[in-house]
């Protein structure tokens, strides 16, 4: 077979990307126009190729290298690259050792510009960044309504989207949110929803006396972190994809420069990483079996498709249009 290059890769946008990987114990290299990674066992050394035309994000755990040649075709695919620690939490720095979430991204020089200069627009005035920050809430909101209510799987799990309690809950959450007159009303009222989630989900499996810990080992807990950190890559591959960096945040301040990504990954992770973490550690599942549990997830719901509307429809709502240059005639 004839070498391939990157150049011939169809393209394939990222909204519509199929795969995230998670690797560890091997080394990531490029061989006959491919990344592959490869495994070191007793008996034998074992290649599996990586398609990254159809990949959004490359996560290198627990004993992995990767080659300079393999990050070069990964990077001309615009594939996001970040090392983590064990199960993929947490995420160590690329280039900030003091920061949580920063990645290797794709270096191009033609990214656009259209959504960075909308989301400048409005990003120095505090009301407007106030009122994206609250379209933020409802549009994670109704989000969930959507996904709960025709989602069988979880229906049948005991996440009734009807449930009295929840309604009741959905109803504060939009009254306080709307009644928000500074961001940190907003991140009190989205930690309030999320608390009484906790406690829906963990009813809705009997998983008993559950208290959510960064740091704890129980499975619940773990699923949550590795789960999150899954959804921090797809809305950092968003953000890198439509040019805007990290650090000009609507809800979770000024002073954090991948804050951002927390944003645009809020807007799902309680839609499909909440209840499958604890659905997962009821049933006892691995790490590997949650993990293609919640991509499968994040496929059937197209949630690379609703992170880049919702962050697109935000920049362009402010984006300016420049007139038209007139033709002057030559004198």
């Amino acid at each position: 077979m004839d070498n391939l290059s990157s150049s011939d890769l169809k393209s394939i946008l990222h909204s519509k990307r199929a795969n995230m990987f998670y690797l560890e114990y091997c080394r990531v290299m490029q061989k006959d126009g491919r990344v592959l990674y490869l495994t070191e066992t007793k008996n034998e050394n074992q290649y599996f190729n990586i398609p990254i035309a159809n990949t959004t994000v490359l996560l290198l755990g627990n004993g992995t290298s990767i080659t300079q040649a393999a990050m070069r075709m990964l990077a001309q695919a615009g594939v996001l690259v970040g090392f983590s620690g064990g199960g993929g939490t947490p995420l160590y720095m690329a280039n900030d050792a003091e920061q949580p979430i920063e990645w290797f991204t794709p270096q191009s020089e033609y990214r656009p510009t259209e959504y960075l200069q909308g989301w400048m627009s409005f990003w120095f005035d505090d009301q407007k960044r106030l009122e994206v920050a609250k379209t933020f809430q409802q549009a994670r909101l109704t989000f969930l309504q959507k996904i709960w209510s025709k989602d069988r799987e979880l229906t049948q799990e005991g996440f009734n989207i009807k449930d009295s309690g929840l309604l009741q809950a959905f109803e504060r959450f939009e009254q306080r949110t709307e009644e928000a007159t500074k961001q940190s009303d907003l991140l009190l009222t989205e930690a309030q929803l999320t608390k009484y989630l906790y406690k829906f989900a963990s009813n809705a499996v009997q998983l008993q006396d559950f208290k959510r810990q960064h740091q704890s080992t129980d499975k619940a807990n773990d699923f949550l972190n590795h789960g999150n950190y899954l959804a921090y890559g797809l809305a950092a591959s968003t953000l890198w994809v439509l040019g805007i960096p990290h650090g000009f945040a609507v809800m979770h301040g000024k002073t954090r420069r991948g804050a951002l990504v927390f944003d645009v990954a809020d807007l799902i992770k309680d839609t499909i990483v909440l209840p499958w973490a604890f659905i997962c550690a009821k049933d006892n599942d691995t790490e590997q079996e949650f993990r293609q549990q919640v991509l499968q997830a994040f496929t059937d719901h197209k949630v690379l498709d609703f992170m880049f509307d919702t962050v697109k429809e935000v920049a362009l709502s402010y984006h300016k249009k420049t007139p038209q240059n007139k033709k002057v005639k030559s004198s």
